[in-house]
């Protein structure tokens, strides 16, 4: 197995058998993440709060491989709707803002109804 792997402890990692993270020498490709409130044990009701949740989420997988949201190369955005789109818009600048990370927005149909986005982030250390 080529790569350091980083788990959260999310119960969706291990029904399903995945990592949060991997980093392969200096770049760190982190698994599409969602807004999962572990502690509650539920999905936030706002587009706006399962993105804030979803990004701290992301940064602290980047800060356990050594690197921060600053260091992001690319970031992938599937969101349910156009118009939770746009009320995350905001969201997304404050968190990608400095880094410019290449882009892709995907509006579609997420895999758990509660789900209203999902970010998938490639970072470099």
């Amino acid at each position: 197995m080529k790569g350091k792997r980083i788990t959260t402890g999310s119960p969706f990692e291990a029904m399903a058998g995945y990592s949060r993270a991997v980093v392969d020498e200096d770049i760190i490709y982190i698994s599409g993440t969602t807004g999962y409130d572990a502690r509650n044990k539920c999905y936030p009701a706002s587009v706006k709060d399962q993105a804030v949740m979803a990004f701290s989420i992301i940064e602290a997988a980047l800060i356990k491989a050594g690197s921060s949201l600053e260091n992001m190369l690319r970031i992938r955005v599937y969101v349910a709707s156009r118009s939770e789109f746009e009320e995350i818009k905001p969201i997304i600048k404050a968190n990608c803002e400095a880094a410019m990370p290449a882009n892709t927005t995907i509006i579609c149909e997420l895999a758990e109804e509660e789900m209203r986005v999902e970010f998938e982030v490639t970072a470099k250390i």
